[in-house]
């Protein structure tokens, strides 16, 4: 397992991003370089038994936390109107 090498912040941050219902394992590998299983690990290690069986539960077989699974693009969701409220030039993408 990978997570040795992390510091407490940013295994605080694994955590957050690993309870997150639209944070998909591939976001977390992207960022820390840990797959699914050392998550998985991390997280078995990091949490009180009952609080994994529950995150477990909660995660195992969510389509939005595997990115081939989601048909969300990118989990937000943007107004056509956001330019016109912001009045912001650059975010016209």
């Amino acid at each position: 397992m990978k997570s040795k090498n992390l510091s407490l912040q940013d295994i605080d941050r694994i955590i957050e991003m690993a309870w997150e219902d639209r944070t998909p394992f591939e976001a977390i590998e992207a960022q820390f370089g840990l797959l699914e299983k050392d998550v998985i690990d991390l997280m078995r290690n990091q949490l009180k038994a009952s609080s994994f069986k529950m995150w477990r539960r909660r995660t195992h077989g969510r389509a939005t936390k595997h990115k081939k699974l989601s048909t969300v693009d990118d989990g937000r969701f943007k107004s056509t109107l956001q330019r016109v409220i912001t009045n912001n030039k650059i975010s016209k993408r």
